[in-house]
């Protein structure tokens, strides 16, 4: 006999708004889902980058950072703070703004790097450096709510080092880790925000499992007999961890446990990002307009002016060497330009 969680379609693919990149989406997918909180809003800021001259409002909450044009909303960014390498400030120059202190953002997303320079356009206003920066690092250093972990430093004393806010709802002693052959006895905690199994004999081997990268979770059989099957999604690697908890009645207890608390956090998700305002920002640079919604679907025709080509970070970037070639439209022997960009298309951004 086999007795299965459901899989909720939007497991794996709800909570992207951390991870990914996306350019010019659809409105719909610019407002904030379950568990994201809007930190801050800041209503004048250029996206000195990709479209200079361009006056926009940016929002910082506890997953990403969207960026919406205010002349044409179907231009936008969400930037997801999974995918941030760095950040710092650095001197830009802005159409808007001249020679300024600006905002740079470095990031890695499908294997292509990807960089963002955002100029605050009110003088004399540090926000968009320090809130960035601060809301950043405080999920940098939150990522145990997020991830799955490997032998960390979670366990002390064969105790759970709890999380800010986490709550440890059950502890179960005699659960058998089944990925080696003969299996190794250890401890569960089953938490509000992950569940968490250590060998008792080695505190070290041990691994974190966050409701939020849980894919499925089931009972089946094994060669171990009936086991607790933890499938997580591809973001952490796809793993498929197996635990068997004796007798089976205790099984189906943590199995219920388990499964309602992903259930729980799917509907109100705990992210783990702290962050409050020290100060309030002025009423004026509180004030938001709604976005207004359309099922238009703009399709360009010109591979050249996909949105995402203005922002990768070796088009500044002299060290990257390319082919010289000869090109017909100029008479000239120029470096090879990036595929679906012609001399054309660049001249007319001059």
């Amino acid at each position: 006999m086999m007795s299965s969680g459901k899989k909720k379609p939007e497991d794996e693919e709800s909570i992207w708004q951390d991870s990914d990149i996306r350019f010019d989406t659809h409105g719909s997918a610019l407002e904030l889902r379950p568990g994201e909180v809007r930190i801050d809003s800041i209503n004048s800021v250029e996206d000195t980058k990709g479209n200079n001259g361009e006056k926009g409002s940016l929002s910082i909450t506890n997953l990403r950072l969207i960026w919406v044009c205010h002349r044409n909303p179907r231009v936008n960014l969400s930037i997801g703070y999974n995918a941030v390498a760095s950040i710092n400030i650095r001197s830009a120059n802005s159409r808007l703004r001249g020679n300024t202190q600006a905002l740079y953002v470095m990031t890695k997303f499908n294997k292509s790097r990807f960089e963002f320079v955002f100029t605050n356009l009110v003088r004399q206003s540090p926000r968009l450096f320090t809130t960035v920066q601060a809301v950043y690092r405080a999920y940098d250093t939150s990522r145990l709510y997020r991830d799955l972990k490997l032998r960390g430093a979670i366990i002390k004393n064969k105790q759970l080092v709890l999380l800010p806010n986490e709550q440890v709802y059950n502890k179960v002693s005699g659960v058998w880790n089944l990925s080696s052959d003969q299996g190794n006895l250890g401890t569960f905690f089953i938490s509000n925000v992950r569940v968490v199994w250590h060998a008792n004999l080695a505190e070290n081997f041990n691994v974190s499992i966050p409701y939020m990268q849980m894919k499925v979770v089931r009972v089946r059989d094994s060669k171990f007999g009936q086991a607790l099957v933890i499938e997580t999604n591809q973001r952490c690697g796809g793993y498929i961890l197996g635990f068997r908890v004796d007798p089976v009645e205790q099984l189906q207890v943590v199995f219920q446990e388990v499964l309602s608390l992903h259930q729980v956090f799917a509907n109100t998700p705990i992210f783990g990002v702290d962050f409050s305002m020290e100060e309030k920002p002025p009423p004026l640079a509180e004030l938001t307009v709604d976005r207004l919604q359309d099922d238009l679907e703009i399709v360009d025709s010109d591979s050249s002016a996909h949105p995402h080509t203005a922002y990768f970070a070796d088009r500044d970037n002299s060290k990257v060497e390319r082919d010289v070639v000869y090109s017909n439209e100029l008479g000239l022997a120029i470096e090879k330009l990036p595929e679906g960009v012609t001399a054309k298309s660049l001249w007319s951004v001059v």
